[in-house]
């Protein structure tokens, strides 16, 4: 089955299946079948051509997909245009929402990288030299 250009999976329950589309989550889910009038626990094989076609029907409604992930990376550019703190951590990769970097954002931050220090024949190849006596 293939709904807003996403490949559904055919094993799953249509409430897990249907989370597979960038827009709808859990709590989508259960709003979209019961407008749909479609069982949560069928499988997505075993529905009919026109149940599918009342589900896509009733997600032509929300904004999916390629509209969304347009409109959440114009915002983004919006912010990063108007010079606000949460454009310049969008821009530098790093948490928006006020968590702590210190310990924590690996996701964002990549993974750790060791500084540590620098024996004085490496550091007089790189130029820095510290000859104070």
């Amino acid at each position: 089955m293939r709904i807003a250009g996403v490949n559904i999976p055919d094993e799953k329950r249509i409430d897990i299946a249907l989370s597979y589309i960038y827009g709808i989550g859990r709590g989508n889910v259960l709003e979209v079948l019961k407008k749909a009038g479609v069982d949560i626990a069928k499988r997505t094989k075993t529905l009919s051509e026109e149940e599918q076609k009342k589900i896509q029907k009733v997600l032509e409604v929300y904004k999916v997909e390629g509209d969304l992930r347009a409109e959440v990376s114009a915002n983004i550019k919006r912010l990063k245009e108007i010079g606000s703190y949460r454009g310049f951590r969008h821009g530098k990769s790093l948490p928006a929402r006020g968590q702590r970097t210190r310990s924590n954002a690996r996701t964002k931050r990549g993974k750790r990288v060791t500084i540590g220090a620098i024996k004085k024949e490496v550091a007089a190849k790189m130029g820095i030299t510290s000859d104070k006596k």
